[in-house]
């Protein structure tokens, strides 16, 4: 197969920054996907319906012309939301999720929630209104292994939650690990998974062998070759809990390549380029549609995009580096080739 037409995918799960590198960036996006879940960790959080709908405003005003893109906003919870925030923000028509990050756990985490027992308030009020968990599924204590918080995340954290809150809609964002792909298959209705383009092309090798490679260096942080695969299963299984979120999360190169580089992967400039490769390499290409379109929007109740999107078959070199803001970020396979294209929305 060398031309694929698919439904315009979704971005369950993107960070667009915010100023003049939102600006950099947001075309990418608005080019492939139709919708996309926009991760509320700035600095200050978007905690607030208000904060929320000033944010999508920000990111309308940058997005390119009739390109269609609807940006999906979500709050950041915080030991402090309530059940008012959430009231106030399903009644508006632009939030669509809440947000838990543990406190510490990744970019922009210090005001997340500390104790799980302080959101349930907040917890209960989703059941009722409909508004779905996005979980980011690692614990923070120092002593526990980093390459093992997913896994026990899922024991202490995630596992008693969907079982005391059985109403509540839980997206485990970005799984890494087997364990994660067990409990999502295993779990009750009601619980699903977005999965990466980069944790499905890369492991920890990647990120380590030889010299350290920090554009590839995420939260949660890239694991064994063996998580790999049980990911690339998950995907491209056809089974509707796993469904596309890159995470794209651009950072400046500087930021990156210092002593104390930051996380994060950006994958936006060819996001649906990227995972088409994991899918022709696993001979299930005619399952990338129903991952990448079909499978976010039944579990948001949303419907399905109407355009599509057509991918080649072609070689074509990734640059060294793009615009991003005053500075530059570094792709995943920056200088090397890609195998598959995509040339544009069609109606």
């Amino acid at each position: 197969m060398n031309r694929l037409t698919i439904t315009r995918p979704d971005d369950w799960h993107l960070h667009l920054r915010d100023g003049p590198e939102m600006r950099s960036v947001v075309g990418f996006t608005a080019r492939q996907f139709g919708r996309a879940i926009v991760m509320p960790n700035l600095d200050p959080p978007v905690i607030s319906t208000a904060q929320a709908q000033a944010y999508r405003d920000r990111i309308l005003s940058v997005t390119p012309a009739g390109s269609g893109f609807d940006p999906l906003m979500t709050l950041y919870m915080t030991d402090n939301t309530t059940a008012d925030d959430i009231a106030e923000a399903h009644a508006s028509d632009h939030v669509y999720a809440i947000k838990l990050y543990p406190a510490g756990a990744t970019t922009n985490s210090d005001c997340g929630v500390t104790a799980i027992d302080k959101t349930y308030p907040a917890l209960e009020k989703m059941i009722d209104v409909g508004l779905p968990l996005l979980v980011h599924g690692e614990v923070t204590e120092p002593g526990i292994d980093i390459f093992d918080r997913e896994a026990v995340f899922i024991d202490q954290i995630l596992e008693p939650l969907v079982e005391r809150f059985a109403g509540l809609k839980v997206v485990f964002e970005h799984v890494t690990s087997r364990a994660a792909v067990d409990f999502v298959r295993e779990t009750r209705d009601g619980v699903a998974a977005t999965i990466t383009a980069h944790h499905l092309l890369f492991d920890r090798n990647d990120m380590l062998r030889g010299n350290i490679r920090p554009h590839l260096y995420c939260l949660p942080v890239l694991k064994r070759a063996e998580h790999r695969m049980a990911l690339i299963d998950a995907a491209t299984s056809g089974n509707d809990r796993f469904f596309l979120g890159t995470d794209s999360a651009p950072h400046a190169r500087d930021a990156k390549q210092s002593a104390s580089g930051c996380a994060g992967v950006f994958s936006a400039f060819a996001a649906v380029e990227l995972y088409a490769e994991v899918f022709d390499q696993t001979g299930a290409l005619e399952r990338l549609e129903a991952f990448a379109g079909h499978h976010g929007p039944t579990f948001y109740g949303l419907p399905v995009n109407e355009d599509k999107i057509t991918l080649v078959r072609e070689s074509w070199t990734v640059p060294d580096a793009y615009p991003f803001g005053n500075t530059h970020v570094v792709p995943p396979f920056a200088g090397e080739s890609l195998n598959w294209r995509m040339l544009g929305c069609e109606d």
